[in-house]
C-alpha cells in the first residue's frame, strides 16, 4: 500500500492560500474546509496537515511531516535540520529594520548601542554582525512596530510587504536586511517511496510555474515575413506555421516568455506580424 506525502502547511493567511491553490493548479484534490486540521488528496498519495507556519519547520525536522512550506524568514529563523527543496517564487516580502519618521538616519552605525525589538532575533542578530553593529536586541512577538512609541526600543526588525503597518505606527523603513519568499522544505530521512512521490509533485509545479510565465501567441502574416518574425518567436523549439486560405499568408503560433513578449511587440508588428492574439497556457512541460 502507497504512504501519502505529508504536506504541512500554513493554516490561514496568504501563504495558505498561495500554497493549497499551487496545489489544486497541479490537480491535486483535497478538501480544505473551515477549521480543518488534516485532509487527504482524493487522487493523489498526499495529506495535507495545516499548522502554524513557526511549527512547520520543527514537524518536517521531526518527520512528523515530509515536507513543508513556509517563507524563507521562517525557515532561516528556526534554523531546523530540514532541507531546502524548492523556491516557489509567490508570497514575497522583506525583513527591514524601522525606525520613528522624526529620527534623522545616516547608516546601519547609526544602530551601534540602540534597541532593536524583533521576532527574528536570529537573522538581525547575523545581518548587525555581518556589519560590525553591536545592538541589544529584544525578542518579542507580535505587535513589534508599538515599541518605539512605548520606549520598549529605539527601532524594529519586522516582515514589510507593503510598508503601511509601519506608516500607521509612525514608522519609516530604513534597512532591508532579508528578501522572503515562500520555500519547500523536505524531510532528511524521508523514505524512498515518498521522495518518488515528492518528484511527482516537483515535476507538476514545474508545468505550472513555467506555463505562468509564458504565453501562447498566435499571429498572420505574409509568407515573406515568416523567417523574420521566426527569430522574434524560437518558441521551445521553433514556431508552428499553417497556410492560410488566402493564399501568400501564413498563421504563426509559438510559447514566448511573457516579458519577451512585451519587449518585442513592436518589433513583431514591423517584422509585418498581424491580428496577434497572446493566451495564457495552462500547463507546460518539456
Amino acid at each position: 500500500m502507497t504512504q501519502n506525502l505529508r504536506i504541512a502547511v500554513q493554516k490561514s493567511g496568504r501563504l495558505s492560500e498561495d500554497s493549497l491553490n499551487l496545489f489544486k493548479e497541479c490537480g491535486i484534490k483535497f478538501d480544505n474546509g473551515a477549521g480543518k486540521l488534516k485532509a487527504t488528496s482524493s487522487n493523489f498519495p498526499a495529506e495535507f496537515l495545516f499548522l502554524r507556519d513557526d511549527d512547520i519547520p520543527g514537524y518536517v525536522e521531526d518527520g512528523v511531516a515530509d515536507i513543508g512550506i513556509v517563507g524563507q524568514n521562517v525557515h532561516v529563523e528556526s534554523n531546523k535540520n530540514v532541507s531546502e527543496v524548492k523556491l516557489l517564487g509567490f508570497s514575497k516580502c522583506r525583513l527591514s529594520i524601522a525606525i520613528p519618521r522624526s529620527d534623522a538616519y545616516n547608516g546601519i552605525e547609526d544602530l551601534e548601542g540602540k534597541d532593536i525589538a524583533t521576532s527574528y532575533p536570529i537573522i538581525l542578530g547575523n545581518y548587525l554582525k555581518d556589519n560590525g553593529v553591536t545592538s541589544h536586541i529584544h525578542e518579542i512577538s507580535g505587535s513589534v512596530e508599538i515599541a518605539p512609541s512605548i520606549g520598549l526600543a529605539h527601532a524594529v526588525c519586522d516582515i514589510v510587504s507593503s510598508g503601511g503597518t509601519l506608516l500607521s505606527n509612525g514608522l519609516k523603513e530604513v534597512e532591508v536586511i532579508f528578501r522572503s519568499e515562500a520555500i519547500m522544505i523536505g524531510c532528511p530521512t524521508m523514505s524512498a517511496e515518498k521522495q518518488d512521490i515528492l518528484k511527482q509533485i516537483l515535476f507538476r509545479i514545474d508545468a505550472v510555474q513555467r506555463a505562468k510565465n509564458n504565453k501562447y501567441v498566435v499571429l498572420n502574416t505574409k509568407n515573406e515575413n515568416i523567417q523574420a518574425i521566426s527569430k522574434l518567436l524560437p518558441g521551445m523549439q521553433s514556431p508552428s506555421v499553417i497556410p492560410l486560405a488566402q493564399e501568400g499568408w501564413s498563421a504563426m503560433s509559438s510559447v514566448i516568455n511573457e516579458n519577451d513578449f512585451w519587449q518585442n511587440i513592436e518589433k513583431l508588428r514591423e517584422a509585418g506580424a498581424e491580428g496577434i492574439l497572446v493566451m495564457p497556457i495552462e500547463k507546460m512541460i518539456y
